[in-house]
């Protein structure tokens, strides 16, 4: 069950960002923005098993956390972006929250 758990958690990730780059530069569109929601759901369920399955360590429960925030800013690019408004910020703090993410999952 890890190993099931694993591979569909590592590719939620692939697809999650390829969504989102997709949603944010392509902005008249809606199918990508909701691919983009449903592969953030099954990342979430997936990490959850995988969680359960390694019995909470305290490593990857920050990870999460800072998982969830990451789609939170995801989000409010994407938001942000359709309403005009300036992004830099939270650009800075993306590209951040990806790199402490991936290197935390990956070590």
């Amino acid at each position: 069950m890890y190993e099931t758990f694993k591979m569909i958690h590592s590719s939620s990730w692939f697809f999650l960002l390829l969504f989102f780059f997709l949603s944010y530069f392509l902005r008249n569109q809606k199918i990508t923005l909701m691919l983009q929601r449903l592969v953030s759901v099954i990342m979430v369920i997936s990490g959850i098993g995988l969680l359960v399955s390694l019995q909470f360590p305290a490593h990857y429960i920050v990870k999460g956390i800072l998982a969830i925030l990451l789609i939170a800013v995801m989000e409010m690019l994407i938001g942000r972006q359709k309403r005009g408004q300036a992004t830099g910020v939270f650009w800075v703090i993306c590209i951040i929250l990806i790199v402490l993410v991936l290197v935390m999952g990956f070590s």
